[in-house]
């Protein structure tokens, strides 16, 4: 999967520069409406475009020997061209979604004039499968968002999308996403951290207001205007997640105080084994001893003890860090799309539950906070593997999003939660 800075290079040929123009054109002189009518007629019209030079250069592409590896790159840098320009428009927004449903819903086959256009109809086919039009989809779930809060339980996991901006960078690319289109996902995460981030604030503000209000128990006591809770968990959940993920875990420290400290001991480690073995008893001081005891913290001892062995002599470094940490994210969530074996994070939700595992993972990111994005990709991991699922067949893997959603809100982002204090 692509990151901010890498993106799939490749020659374009002059007939894909005319396309390009083509639509560069008319995204800056046609509304939505008239420009997916555009784009409809060319791509899925059969050779009855009005600009003959166009279609020919369009031709031209579907019928290259190499089309069937290099068509999907073609048609999605195309779609962007229209994508990046509406989504700086908040009420062309909306567009975006019926761009991409031309491709769900594709025009009757009806009259096909050339091989041409024959090739196009079994490029636009082929299209649908790929890694880009999936992109495409995440994306217009994302600008959909009323899905995410309207929708059955037995809708698939991906309506979802647009709840989890830490998601967007590794669902929302794809190999060949140019750098305005990353600034476009970039764009569009920021703003849906920064609403989620002050809907939080907001919903927490209330519920101490009301708290304090209930409490003083005063008929004068003016009338709270009520705040939704802006996550798919229960008020009483959230309210145990705010309280789990800020207040004290250990003793009198916080998840924050217990990295902090943990930081300022381990940096005079004499070894990197011995830095492994500081780790185990931070990861392991508040584990439920009834289910450590059972294997995971063996299983946790001796995944650490394989980690980097041969380095085992060496002081610990930064480098030896990250990749510590990394590994141990593979480790508790899961490894790669290619092993999606994510036995113990499942085991770890059963027996501890959601709002414990969320917190394991938030102690090893803020101790070694470049990891951050890598836990993210392991969230998407899962996230893509479970996509099509109806989402009340994996309660958990959509708790554990929300709970994640929280914690990174909380530790990373500019939630001002600074009234808990006032009721812990």
């Amino acid at each position: 999967m692509t990151t901010w800075t890498d993106s799939y290079i490749r020659q374009t040929s002059p007939e894909e520069q005319q396309l390009y123009d083509h639509l560069l054109y008319y995204v800056q002189v046609e509304s939505p409406d008239e420009l997916i009518e555009r784009f409809r007629y060319l791509f899925m019209g059969g050779a009855r475009y009005h600009e003959p030079q166009i279609w020919l250069a369009l031709e031209t592409v579907a019928t290259s020997k190499r089309a069937e590896q290099e068509f999907k790159f073609v048609l999605n840098r195309c779609c962007h061209i229209l994508i990046n320009r509406w989504q700086m428009q908040p009420h062309l927004q909306g567009s975006i979604p019926e761009l991409v449903a031309l491709f769900e819903n594709p025009p009757p086959v009806g009259a096909v004039y050339s091989r041409g256009a024959r090739r196009l109809r079994q490029l636009l086919k082929l299209f649908t499968e790929t890694e880009q039009f999936l992109t495409l989809r995440r994306l217009a779930q994302v600008m959909s968002e009323t899905a995410a809060t309207t929708g059955s339980d037995s809708n698939p996991v991906g309506t979802l999308i647009c709840r989890y901006p830490y998601l967007y960078e590794h669902c929302l690319l794809s190999e060949d996403s140019s750098y305005e289109h990353q600034q476009t996902v970039r764009q569009i995460q920021s703003r849906v951290q920064r609403r989620f981030e002050l809907d939080l604030s907001q919903y927490v503000t209330y519920q101490v207001r009301r708290a304090q209000s209930m409490k003083s128990q005063s008929p004068n006591s003016r009338i709270i205007q009520p705040v939704n809770n802006p996550t798919l968990l229960s008020d009483r959940e959230l309210g145990a997640a705010l309280k789990q993920f800020v207040g004290k875990v250990q003793g009198a420290d916080t998840y924050r105080d217990i990295a902090q400290s943990f930081l300022t001991h381990s940096s005079q480690a004499s070894s990197y084994s011995a830095f492994k073995d500081d780790l185990y008893e931070y990861l392991t001081a508040t584990i439920d001893p009834a289910y450590g005891k059972r294997q995971f913290n063996d299983r946790l001892y001796n995944h650490l003890q394989k980690t980097l062995a041969h380095n085992d002599s060496q002081k610990p470094t930064e480098f030896l860090i990250i990749r510590t940490c990394s590994q141990l994210l593979n480790f508790l969530v899961v490894e790669s799309p290619q092993r999606p074996n994510h036995f113990v994070f499942v085991d770890l939700i059963t027996n501890l539950g959601a709002t414990f595992t969320t917190g394991l993972l938030l102690k090893i990111v803020l101790l070694c906070r470049k990891v951050k994005p890598y836990l993210e990709k392991r969230f998407a991991i899962l996230f893509n593997h479970y996509e099509s699922s109806a989402k009340d067949g994996v309660p958990w893997l959509v708790k554990s999003l929300e709970y994640l959603n929280v914690a990174l809100s909380v530790h990373f982002g500019s939630a001002d939660l600074s009234c808990l204090s006032q009721i812990m």
